[in-house]
């Protein structure tokens, strides 16, 4: 899991709507990207300015696509010339 903690209320709504959605969201910091779901998002409130905690659960980076060519599908007229 990785958590961390922000406190600008855009990106923690970027968040809830991807925790509501069940879509994935990336988080970025100064040394590495983190994307995968959101599990938790609380709030701070002893904090001033608001702070949040999310926390996100990452997933595995999916395999590069290879770029292979794609067979041409044959018109009807091919068969007979």
């Amino acid at each position: 899991m990785f958590t961390f903690e922000t406190s600008d209320p855009k990106e923690v709504r970027r968040f809830r709507i991807a925790q509501f959605n069940g879509r994935t969201a990336t988080a970025r910091s100064a040394e590495s990207t983190v994307t995968g779901h959101v599990r938790s998002i609380v709030e701070n409130k002893s904090s001033i300015p608001a702070a949040w905690t999310i926390t996100i659960i990452p997933e595995e980076p999916k395999p590069a696509l290879s770029m292979r060519p794609v067979p041409r599908a044959r018109s009807f007229m091919e068969d007979f010339c």
